[in-house]
């Protein structure tokens, strides 16, 4: 058992003591992509060599609502989709001059599919 934390894993499972913040499940390559010039992209982070990547099925983060920080928005996600303005997901963008990337929890992961589509 965990001391600091108070977690056991069983079966592969992990469980929290009772009354205990359980930590907040990360997807493995689902991630906000900060760049320093392109914008902000949410997808699959592929491949990442220093400041250049790969990120498939992307969405560009153009405007969103609901969410003060990036960080707020890959832990959380938006609290008004319908204000957000993320165009449609392509199959594929290879981005230079990355500065940031943070994994987004499954609740973010939701939250951003479940954005409309922003059509000009």
């Amino acid at each position: 058992m965990n001391s600091e934390i108070n977690e056991i894993t069983v079966n592969g499972k992990v469980y929290v003591e009772k009354g205990k913040d359980a930590p907040k499940a990360v997807l493995k390559d689902y991630c906000i992509v900060r760049t320093h010039s392109a914008g902000v992209f949410a997808g699959n982070l592929v491949e990442q060599n220093g400041k250049c990547g790969t990120v498939k099925n992307a969405r560009r983060l153009w405007y969103w609502s609901g969410a003060a920080s990036l960080s707020q928005l890959a832990v959380d996600g938006v609290k008004n989709p319908d204000k957000c303005r993320f165009p449609c997901e392509v199959a594929e963008v290879r981005l230079t001059e990355i500065i940031e990337v943070i994994p987004c929890t499954q609740k973010a992961f939701d939250s951003i599919k479940g954005v409309p589509v922003w059509k000009a």
